[in-house]
């Protein structure tokens, strides 16, 4: 990667602030991609001609803003580059799936792409994929073999494989895949880069060639959890033109300290350091402070195998059943053993694996109530071309093994640099959280990849945290101050972590309160009170949490008289919804204001604390 060009989605902003031209900086960087970016991971480039035209086009969209600050504040993405899989519609270039006999004209962008270039994103070309989207391996198209950024002689993954090279490379900031069955998260871990897989539904996958239409996804591959995660931000949203448009949001923070589940008996295949740098990870996974919850894998991995092995491969069919009749010689030979399956399943089996998958789902969800998320190795093995060659379909199946399953249950994921074996191959991690959760597990991402600082993909260029212009969007909450039981680590604090609620921040109240214990309740509780005289309020410690809206009515329910949620002062003049008690019940009650809080006041003995 030219080293003058940015590299970052916050890089490139600041060079715009600066006034960089974007015709300036993107031709360069076309020229750069002709000469030097693999071949094998591009079906078509982005011409002269056709750069020229887009790049006018966003100079006069900023020409309506008063000046370049406006235009960059309207357009987040405002003259970044980035790549497509050529599964994914690009307007002005042309579809083919990685089959050249498939070949379509495109009349409008795909839903996600036309949010990334409507955001000011310039799209430098169609990546190369597993024909159909149909592998994890990367090598099954015409249109040549792409291989790990870190090793030739192995593959990139797939079936995103162009898209997770370049990204890898830095020769675009960020591409976009498809995960149906891993194919966004596999060339994530296989190029040390991050994949993020949205919740079934998050992104509309108008405009996309189907692989398994009810379960696709549209993925995002990155250097950074920002990066990828301000993407995401951008392209989400419901889509009336997409029958399988779920949009949906859920909680905006991780629990500080998570209940992880990792595979009781991890599969591993080949010897190439997988195993001893899965167990490194989640040994630093415990150093973060995480709590591991070893579980039995196999109910998953059964739902792994309904994807192949049962009657959604038919999906598969729908889409080129036409060209399989007419002229199945320009299918790939492997996609088309894959795809010949669907001829075996009847309508009778359909039925049978969506009821075998609604068992499932149903009995698989009481996971969540053991841990918050899953850890698993993004694969278990990182093979070598003339291993996939020598056993095409096998050693594909292997490298699915976490990851088939959880479309189908309607989970997100986010594949993690994780470490590289003592011979130089990267690892990774992906994390796997239930259906929404997909703001909180990118806020969880950024945590580890901080705490790692491994370098970008293959670009040798050392992590720094930087802040996203957006983020995905979550479910409304309500900030409440709470101050006695229900603080971190006291008896009640349940009541809030159950109804999802996530700490904002530790903080004090103003100076114009005092603190009571009071007489005869269970777990002992505080009653605090404002008072009009300044000179005789405190400054009490508070933690103030963000409570989904939708769980507030039921959280009040719970919070007995004398105490209620009234308006409370915060140290920095903020007013928010907070815990007061009447001030009748004080009477009879022991003032405690001068250990400053409740916590305090509960560790140097509660009632039988001096005064």
């Amino acid at each position: 990667m030219d080293s003058t060009l940015p590299l970052l989605l916050p890089e490139w902003r600041q060079a715009y602030v600066e006034g960089a031209s974007p015709k300036r900086l993107l031709e360069t960087l076309r020229q750069r991609l002709l000469e030097h970016s693999p071949p094998e991971a591009w079906i078509t480039l982005t011409g002269a001609a056709a750069l020229e035209t887009s790049t006018q086009a966003l100079e006069a969209r900023a020409a309506l803003h008063p000046d370049r600050a406006a235009a960059l504040k309207a357009m987040p993405l405002f003259g970044v580059p980035f790549a497509v899989k050529d599964n994914i519609d690009v307007l002005g270039l042309p579809t083919t799936a990685a089959c050249p006999a498939f070949e379509r004209s495109v009349t409008a962008h795909a839903f996600a792409v036309a949010r990334l270039i409507d955001a000011g994103a310039i799209c430098m070309g169609k990546t190369n994929l597993d024909q159909f989207a149909t592998g994890l391996v990367g090598v099954r198209s015409p249109y040549g073999r792409p291989s790990s950024s870190f090793d030739a002689e192995r593959v990139s993954g797939g079936s995103s494989s162009g898209s997770a090279v370049v990204v890898a490379r830095g020769d675009v900031p960020f591409a976009l895949g498809t995960d149906t069955a891993g194919s966004g998260r596999v060339p994530a871990g296989f190029n040390n880069i991050v994949g993020i897989k949205p919740t079934p539904g998050r992104v509309s996958c108008a405009g996309v060639v189907p692989a398994c239409r009810s379960i696709d996804c549209v993925s995002v591959l990155a250097l950074t959890v920002t990066d990828a995660a301000q993407v995401l931000a951008i392209m989400e949203g419901p889509d009336p033109a997409d029958a399988y448009s779920a949009f949906r949001v859920g909680a905006a923070q991780p629990k500080a300290v998570l209940r992880v589940g990792i595979p009781i008996d991890p599969v591993f295949a080949g010897d190439i350091g997988y195993e001893a740098a899965y167990t490194q990870a989640v040994a630093h996974l415990q150093s973060l402070g995480h709590s591991v919850v070893p579980l039995d894998f196999s109910p998953l991995l059964a739902v792994a195998r309904l994807l192949y092995g049962g009657p959604w491969v038919a999906e598969r069919h729908v889409v080129v059943q036409a060209l399989m009749e007419k002229s199945p010689e320009a299918i790939d030979p492997t996609v088309l053993r894959v795809i010949e399956v669907a001829k075996n399943f009847s309508a009778t089996d359909a039925f049978r694996g969506q009821y075998a998958l609604r068992d499932a789902q149903r009995m698989t969800a009481s996971l969540w109530q053991q841990v918050d998320v899953l850890m698993v190795p993004t694969a278990p093995a990182h093979p070598k071309h003339s291993e996939i060659d020598a056993d095409p379909l096998g050693a594909n199946a292997l490298l699915g093994t976490y990851t088939n399953f959880v479309n189908l249950l309607g989970w997100c994921a986010l594949a993690l640099p994780a470490g590289f074996t003592e011979t130089g191959l990267p690892f990774g991690v992906t994390f796997i959280a239930p259906g929404a959760a997909d703001a909180a597990l990118a806020r969880f991402g950024l945590s580890w990849e901080a705490s790692l600082r491994l370098t970008l993909g293959a670009t040798g260029r050392p992590f720094v945290a930087s802040a996203g212009a957006a983020w995905p969007a979550t479910e409304p909450t309500m900030p409440i101050a709470v101050v006695g039981a229900h603080l971190s680590g006291l008896p009640l604090n349940g009541q809030l972590t159950e109804r999802g609620a996530t700490l904002c921040c530790a903080t004090q109240t103003a100076p114009h309160y005092r603190l009571f214990a009071l007489p005869n309740t269970t777990p002992p509780k505080p009653g605090l009170l404002r008072v009009s005289d300044a000179k005789s309020g405190a400054s009490i410690a508070v933690e103030v949490w963000d409570v989904p809206v939708d769980a507030v009515g039921s959280f009040l329910a719970l919070i007995p008289p004398p105490l209620g949620l009234g308006s409370l002062e915060l140290a920095d003049g903020r007013w928010v919804h907070g815990f007061i008690c009447e001030a009748h019940a004080l009477t009879a009650a022991r003032d405690v204001t001068a250990f400053g809080g409740w916590r305090a006041f509960m560790q140097a003995g509660g009632a039988a604390a001096p005064l």
